[in-house]
């Protein structure tokens, strides 16, 4: 996105960006990444998304619009929580899913 895509005034100071160095970024607030967090890195590829034609009711609809951009991917969010949750309360020998491990995340 750039200045002329958005409908908001920016409270980005554009001037200094383009002027700036990297000496002038603070970092203060970052710690630096070290070998160990390299070591536990893991790269999580984006599953690939399906496109589909879905009947919704029209307060749904209106409700997920409503909590603003990127509602389709708060719909997906929910759906998967509510897959997961309904999968790992099903014995093993019927689950569709593998158990996920604590603090694993897929999207």
């Amino acid at each position: 996105m750039n200045v002329k895509d958005s409908k908001k005034k920016s409270g980005t100071d554009w001037q200094f960006l383009q002027n700036a160095t990297d000496d002038d970024i603070d970092f203060s607030d970052i710690p630096p990444l070290g070998p160990d967090f390299w070591k536990k890195a893991v790269v999580r590829m984006p599953q690939k998304k399906e496109s589909l034609t879905l009947r919704l009711d029209h307060d749904v609809l209106v409700w997920f619009r409503g909590t603003g951009r990127g509602y389709q991917t708060k719909m997906n969010a929910i759906l998967r929580s509510y897959m997961r949750s309904a999968n790992d309360n099903k014995p093993p020998n019927q689950r569709l899913l593998p158990r996920l491990a604590v603090g694993s995340r897929s999207r």
